[in-house]
């Protein structure tokens, strides 16, 4: 007994194959919660901890899942914190920098912000209060990524087109 001949495909079929399913996860991936990390100076714990709590709460429209560190890693080995600062930011789709007077100065933030754009995913910033620090973290200012006001719609609507326009398609 055999197998018939009629279960081949060719080259351009499986092309357009593989493209109707990108295009399905990319829409699917449209719909569900982005999934970010969030990179800040250790000194705007408080802070961050309530922009977390707020993506938490069902009343609000602000929503994503959060990847990013909640707790210092107990190291000094700086190969080790990469390591696993790149795996949570290799979870992510989007960067979320909180700045701060304290953000611009921290190394690891910039870091943050050049590991996430090495690897593709989008990159947004987020300030409360009405303008940005004077300073803001280097890596950021070169990579001419949005800087938005901490206010659910103008963040939500950030984070949605760095995820829609980062490169890691």
């Amino acid at each position: 007994m055999g197998g018939g001949s009629g279960g081949s495909f060719s080259l351009g079929d499986l092309a357009k194959l593989q493209e109707a399913a990108k295009q399905k996860l990319k829409d699917a991936s449209e719909v569900s919660s982005p999934h970010v990390f969030i990179s800040f100076s250790h000194d705007d714990m408080d802070e961050v901890n309530l922009l977390r709590g707020q993506a938490k709460n069902e009343n609000n429209d602000l929503q994503f899942d959060d990847h990013s560190v909640k707790e210092a890693f107990n190291s000094t080995n700086a190969d080790y914190i990469k390591r696993q600062i790149r795996e949570k930011i290799d979870r992510a789709s989007v960067t979320v920098v909180y700045v701060s007077e304290n953000s611009a100065a921290s190394k690891w933030v910039n870091w943050e912000i050049e590991e996430s754009l090495k690897r593709g995913k989008g990159v947004v910033g987020v300030h409360k209060g009405d303008k940005p620090p004077a300073k803001l973290p280097p890596a950021l200012v070169a990579s001419k990524s949005k800087v938005v006001k901490w206010q659910h719609a103008e963040l939500t609507a950030a984070i949605q087109e760095a995820r829609r326009n980062r490169s890691s398609d």
